[in-house]
């Protein structure tokens, strides 16, 4: 099985404009691609984790990443998949992402002379001319074209502003600059990139002759991937200071029966003789599954060490009840009204829930433990006698902290 065909057995490739030629320079270690990354956040989170597992398995077969990192594009903002405009930020705050960005991605991605590279399109995009802009990029656009691309349409009747309508202008100018200066020859992104995407593909061949290779492919499941990382208290963060290692492990262990297999030929970099084998799993077997997809991604992310800490804690919590390494909330002595804290403010300050109505709701519907008995009364208050010593709440089956006075 070549490489390209691995990636379409693993339900990575939705869309190429030129799979021949594609399938060749992937194969045969021939392409430079890049896939961007716009700094809204100061982590990658789990929407990210395609992209990243796919350009490592590309790097390892001989290809080179460019990481494009979009210093400039994310002060216009992204409009695909959205329904309402980003809020602006900083140039401080952008370079700050970005930072931390790097840092993340240096776990995935090996960088260094005749590696992969990261570039920030800041560097290019914030010193252009806006009538040279006009003038050699703007007349390769017609706006007709540009208002049927779903990432505008879907904008229209809450209103689009000019200022988002210049970010596939400026996508594209990105492939266009790369092209030139890198020999970057091949883009990849998300089902929601591809108007965009086609549009640098286009410009590139507009000015450059229709000779000139500039290629690209979409990720089957990269839009979907941005809505991965949800869950009920927030987003699932690479960075182990904002989802911990053992948090990062249950989410994936928490995913639906329909969902882990896919998950498993997506993003791990397991054999695919041995995935396949696991396709008439069912039942127990796919709890099995979603320990296999749980420990190789926190593995991969945070790993091997904090992997078999996360595993042994969820097994020793969930098995025989024995003392677990488990996630732990602390609270001080501030949280405390007359020497106790109520059962809804430890919810919340666990993490285990978004707010006090949601706690009153968990409590009520029998889902709330605290060390193995159910709380039914939502006045119930723990002291800070109780809390040295650490409480493991739980929410549910598969929510749960060990709750500790600081």
């Amino acid at each position: 099985m070549t490489l390209y065909e691995e990636l379409i057995a693993r339900g990575l490739v939705a869309q190429v404009t030129d799979e021949a030629h594609i399938s060749d320079m992937i194969n045969n270690g021939k392409a430079t691609f890049y896939i961007g990354f716009d700094p809204t956040a100061d982590s990658l989170h789990v929407g990210h984790f395609m992209a990243l597992c796919l350009m490592k398995r590309l790097q390892m077969a001989g290809n080179k990443p460019v990481v494009l990192i979009g210093g400039g594009t994310a002060m216009i903002g992204d409009p695909s998949g959205r329904t309402d405009m980003r809020s602006m930020m900083t140039r401080e705050t952008i370079q700050h992402n970005c930072d931390c960005f790097k840092k993340q991605m240096e776990r995935f991605i090996e960088f260094g002379e005749g590696k992969a590279i990261m570039v920030n399109n800041a560097d290019w995009l914030l010193d252009l001319n806006y009538v040279e802009v006009l003038r050699e990029v703007g007349a390769c656009f017609s706006v007709n074209n540009m208002l049927r691309a779903e990432c505008y349409k879907q904008r229209m009747e809450k209103g689009l502003s000019f200022l988002e309508f210049n970010y596939m202008i400026m996508q594209s100018y990105d492939f266009y600059y790369l092209y030139q200066k890198y020999g970057c020859n091949m883009q990849f992104g998300g089902n929601d990139q591809w108007s965009n995407m086609l549009g640098g593909t286009e410009l590139i061949r507009r000015k450059l002759g229709k000779d000139a290779h500039a290629m690209t492919i979409t990720l089957l499941l990269n839009s979907e991937g941005k809505k991965m990382g949800k869950t009920a208290s927030g987003a699932v963060w690479l960075d182990p200071n904002k989802t911990t290692p053992y948090d990062f492990y249950q989410y994936w262990r928490n995913v639906e029966d329909a969902d882990v297999l896919k998950c498993i030929r997506m993003l791990t970099f397991l054999p695919m003789e041995q995935i396949e084998a696991m396709d008439s799993w069912e039942g127990s077997q796919l709890n099995t599954a979603k320990e296999i997809l749980a420990y190789e991604l926190t593995k991969l992310v945070h790993g091997e060490e904090e992997a078999n800490k996360a595993q042994a804690s969820a097994k020793a919590l969930f098995g025989a009840g024995a003392d677990a390494d488990i996630p732990t909330a602390e609270i001080s002595e501030a949280d405390l009204i007359d020497g106790a804290i109520d059962i809804l403010t430890i919810l919340v300050k666990a993490g285990l829930v978004p707010s006090k109505s949601e706690a009153r709701r968990a409590v009520d519907q029998g889902g709330v433990t605290v060390e193995g008995e159910k709380v039914t009364d939502i006045k119930a208050t723990y002291t800070a006698e109780t809390l040295k010593n650490g409480i493991v709440v739980r929410r549910g089956k598969k929510a749960f902290k060990k709750v500790v006075l600081n």
